[in-house]
């Protein structure tokens, strides 16, 4: 057969439908970008990078992320649209190239006490079926291994019309869940100390109720005074059996008290509903005090703390029932799992044993599948989203990573760089949001945003190669190399804090003494026992500040100014000033503007659409009522304050006609924190993730305490930002603190004062401290991994 001769000697022309690489984005303009113009090249790795508040999240999320993810949500029914969260069209004129998005953000897994890691990741779901399965003896189907199905059974007659006939017929059911009947699946059950929530010497109306809320003759004092269970002028200590069960435990009653219709309920469960039901951080403080002396939470002596009933726990395979898998470390897991010969159930074994050799390749084979979700770092939490992705057979994707080299130590990023670099080989575009210039280092195209932050940043300073930055003049290309040398004198302590015997979590009884009165710094690969030494053995109680890694809540009502309190003494210095009330000037309260309710903005629902929202005619977005602009602080009405940058109200609230050393003070605290350029009146929602980090460091340094522990603050912080943080630690130690941080970042461990490493490895291979002393000795010994990493960082 012969061919034919090619008469065109040159390339055929590549096909039109590969002439699509490029992610094109044109006049972004979201928050505080300016209208931003990038060409992005798809199936590389594209790394975001900029000083913390520079616009990186907005291009990358609030832009490229939410109109991907917008257009998916578009091809679906309008009736199953209703059921979707509705994405607004971002603020940008052009968004060409796109592909679908998976995004992988920082946002913590939930912190519901039934969430764990198994649950979080299907793992759980795996298992339930392997056991239903193979487990001996057989209990029932997979929901009888479920801490989140209680068992139940019911019969009775139902009514059906058959034939044209009504009849009647008994039927029964039973469904059998894994929940233990005692704590009801939490693995820890909650006591409440009952000397803490009433005198029993002395009557209800002599007021032997003790709880905040149910003392000086209110509503919920006369609930049990007027109820008629129980004479309210006997005390407590003689009510009789009936009596006390009454006022203590008895179900909800209506009832009518001074002719007005009431519930009444035992004091135990009135209190379990109104107080303890809700999150410790959102309670007021007087209740939370309350609730921290009164309840006291120990592991469920039913189920011994594994959630599971009986009958889930007797089931098992190969002497191993559920709750021992799940208490297993998940690289011991995975052993087990392929351990397991069985054709029968072929492909879920295959299936699991894929899920957890993803947990142990992403370096999380150190956590369990019971541990709660809400205790995983931002780090963690982020990694464990990654799990369902790895595997994945999918290309052509955009994923989108937010900084996931956070809680990482120098050892654990290289890994981390290996698998965005294996996910961009398969053919996916990447794109990641970072600050750690070993991952930067990898990038095949950098996007660089500035100059500044807030509205000092928002647009593109450098578009290019790696090589290109580090030469580009940016702040990042200016920083990119630097290194922080080791101190050459190191503070002197002035006493030690004593930690003996410390077994929380994985610590295997560590013995240790943290110097005071200098900057000491726990290091440790991820999942060394850390925080678990820092916060398990440290308590936070008289003298101790901790800033733990929990994320700020806030809605759009709430911004910088509400959340550090620092509206407070503004409010009163309008007040005082004009002789009104302080609660004019909030837009929460009576200074309202009545059409928008205080929010500056009317929302309009329009069911699956989006909705809209469009500046108020009235106020015209400044939130309050117009009469309440006429009164003056300085010559600025409280809209005009609230649109200034910290800086700014800094120097207007310091001296002058409008000096107010309290504002003052929380302002200095701010800028001390490198937040000089953020607006007092800003919604917290739009800020960055280490923004929120340093709003919070702010209003914890308020606090009295003569030890700081403070949790990974260099999360979500640029290079430059890095440098003006260890000058904040040095000017607390400088004033007689004493700071602890655990920490992976080499800026801060060559700063320290001291250093504790942990280690050597993760979970049951950590929990040791490998060393104690100062960061030159670390270097000069270079006996642990953090020794290695640290010396090739000061080039030691």
């Amino acid at each position: 057969m012969s061919m034919a001769p090619r008469t065109d000697p040159q390339s055929p022309a590549p096909h039109v439908a590969d002439s699509h690489d490029l992610i094109r984005v044109h006049g972004a303009r979201e928050n505080n970008l300016k209208d931003v113009s990038i060409e992005i090249p798809k199936r590389r790795l594209t790394v975001f990078t900029g000083v913390s508040g520079s616009g990186k999240s907005s291009l990358v999320f609030d832009t490229i992320a939410a109109e991907s993810q917008r257009l998916i949500n578009e091809t679906y029914s309008a009736f199953v649209q209703g059921f979707m969260p509705t994405l607004a069209r971002p603020e940008v004129d052009v968004l060409d190239g796109l592909t679908t998005v998976i995004t992988v953000d920082q946002q913590r897994l939930g912190a519901d006490p039934r969430s764990t890691v198994g649950t979080a990741t299907d793992a759980n779901a795996m298992l339930r079926i392997l056991f239903s399965r193979l487990g001996k003896p057989h209990i029932g189907s997979p929901k009888a291994f479920s801490f989140n199905v209680a068992s139940i059974s019911g019969a009775g007659a139902v009514t059906m019309e058959r034939g044209g006939q009504t009849v009647k017929e008994r039927r029964s059911f039973s469904i059998t869940g894994g929940m233990c009947p005692r704590c009801e699946g939490r693995g820890s059950v909650s006591d409440l100390d009952l000397t803490q929530l009433y005198d029993d010497s002395k009557s209800l109306s002599e007021g032997a109720i003790t709880v905040p809320g149910y003392t000086g003759g209110g509503w919920n004092s006369r609930l049990y005074s007027e109820s008629g269970f129980f004479d309210p002028d006997k005390p407590i200590r003689k009510f009789t059996k009936k009596e006390l069960h009454d006022f203590l435990h008895r179900e909800p009653t209506r009832m009518k008290i001074a002719g007005i219709n009431m519930t009444y309920e035992g004091l135990i469960p009135r209190i379990q509903r109104s107080m303890l039901a809700k999150e410790r951080e959102g309670m007021q403080p007087h209740i939370r005090e309350f609730v921290d002396r009164a309840v006291t939470f120990t592991t469920c002596p039913e189920c011994d703390g594994t959630r599971l009933n009986e009958g889930a726990r007797s089931s098992k395979i190969k002497r191993i029932s559920i709750a021992d898998a799940c208490a297993m470390q998940i690289s011991d897991l995975a052993e087990w799992v392929r351990g397991l010969d069985e054709p029968s159930v072929a492909p879920l074994l295959s299936a699991l044993q894929q899920t957890l050799d993803s947990f142990v390749e992403i370096g999380l084979g150190y956590l369990s599948l019971e541990r709660p979700a809400g205790t995983l770092s931002g780090g963690e939490a982020q990694r464990v989203k990654m799990i369902r992705h790895l595997g994945s057979s999918l290309t052509d994707v955009t994923y989108v990573f937010d900084e996931p080299t956070i809680g990482l130590h120098p050892h654990d990023i290289q890994r981390m760089n290996d698998l965005l670099l294996r996910l961009r080989d398969k053919g996916n575009t990447v794109l990641v949001v970072e600050h750690k210039p070993e991952t930067i280092a990898i990038a095949d195209h950098v996007v660089d945003l500035g100059p500044g932050a807030g509205t000092a940043g928002g647009t593109v300073c450098f578009e290019g190669t790696v090589e290109g930055l580090r030469t580009g003049g940016t702040i990042t290309g200016r920083h990119f190399d630097d290194r922080a040398a080791v101190k050459e004198t190191v503070r002197k302590p002035t006493g030690t804090l004593e930690i003996r015997g410390a077994r929380t979590h994985n610590l295997q009884g560590v013995d240790v003494d943290i110097p005071l009165g200098v900057l000491a710094v726990v290091t440790g690969v991820a999942g060394s026992g850390k925080s678990s030494l820092v916060h398990g053995s440290i308590p936070a109680g008289e003298g101790v500040v901790s800033v733990d890694q929990a994320a700020i809540r806030g809605s759009r009502r709430s911004n910088p100014a509400t959340y550090t309190g620092l509206l407070d003494p503004i409010r009163k210095a309008f007040a005082k000033v004009n002789g009104v009330k302080p609660a004019l000037f909030s837009a929460n309260s009576e200074g309202a503007c009545p059409t928008c309710n205080g929010a500056g903005v009317i929302y309009t629902d329009l069911a699956m659409m989006a909705g809209v929202a469009t500046t108020c005619e009235e106020c015209e977005g400044k939130r309050f009522q117009a009469s309440v602009l006429d009164y003056h602080l300085g010559g600025r009405d409280i809209s005009e304050v609230l649109a200034m940058s910290v800086t700014e109200a800094e120097e207007f609230f310091g001296a002058g006609e409008a000096a107010t050393p309290a504002a003052h003070r929380i302002l200095t605290r701010l800028a001390d924190v490198g937040l000089g350029y953020l607006t007092l009146g800003q919604p917290l929602t739009t800020l960055s993730g280490g923004e929120r980090q340093r709003l919070k460091l702010a209003t914890h340094m308020a606090e009295k305490g003569g030890v700081y522990v403070l949790d990974e603050p260099t999360a979500g912080l640029h290079l430059a930002d890095v440098e003006q943080l260890l000058g904040l630690l040095d000017r607390l130690v400088d004033a007689g603190k004493s700071v602890i941080v655990v920490e992976h970042h080499q800026a801060v461990m060559a700063h320290a004062d001291w250093i504790i490493d942990l280690g050597p490895g993760a979970g049951h291979d950590g929990g040791r401290l490998v060393f104690e002393g100062t960061p030159a000795d670390l270097v000069a010994s270079r006996s642990t991994v953090t020794g290695k990493h640290l010396a090739s960082y000061v080039g030691g």
